[in-house]
């Protein structure tokens, strides 16, 4: 059996990391908040996988990935200014959702529980899927209450 070898790995490592960095810098704020929902659900996926073939470490790392994304990306990219009253009201909604979110990550790491994964894939997949309805073109025309579900520092009109 044929496997590749160590520089192999890295150079296609290295190769996707490339794609991923240029299409993070030409893509659009809508589209990187897109990116970072993909993201999200891949590390998901990933420590769905170690999971099952009960790799803790791999597991470990795919779920604090998965954190690090809704924390440091999805979560830090609100912006409770934008949409006026009703902007901060979405705003404190999406930050208590990405903390449950995050809790449901935490305790399917420390369980060992492949139902919490699911849960936490689920969540991001119902915002995820209302975030790639918004119309970024449609967005721009309107004015900033009313684009309040786009209330992140990258939305649509930034």
């Amino acid at each position: 059996m044929y496997t590749p070898s160590h520089s192999y790995n890295s150079g296609a490592s290295a190769y996707a990391k490339v794609g991923t960095e240029s299409g993070a810098m030409s893509a659009s704020p809508h589209q990187l908040i897109t990116m970072l929902f993909d993201g999200a659900k891949t590390a998901i996926a990933m420590a769905r996988h170690h999971m099952a073939n009960n790799e803790i470490s791999a597991k470990g790392q795919a779920i604090s990935k998965a954190i690090n994304i809704v924390d440091n990306g999805l979560k830090a990219s609100l912006d409770p200014e934008a949409g006026g009253m009703a902007g901060a009201e979405l705003v404190a909604d999406l930050s208590a959702f990405y903390d449950y979110v995050t809790q449901r990550l935490l305790f399917a790491n420390l369980r060992n529980d492949p139902a919490l994964l699911d849960e936490a894939d689920r969540l991001l997949d119902n915002i995820s899927s209302a975030w790639r309805e918004i119309d970024p073109q449609q967005s721009r025309l309107l004015p900033a209450a009313a684009a309040a579900p786009g209330a992140t520092r990258f939305s649509a009109g930034a």
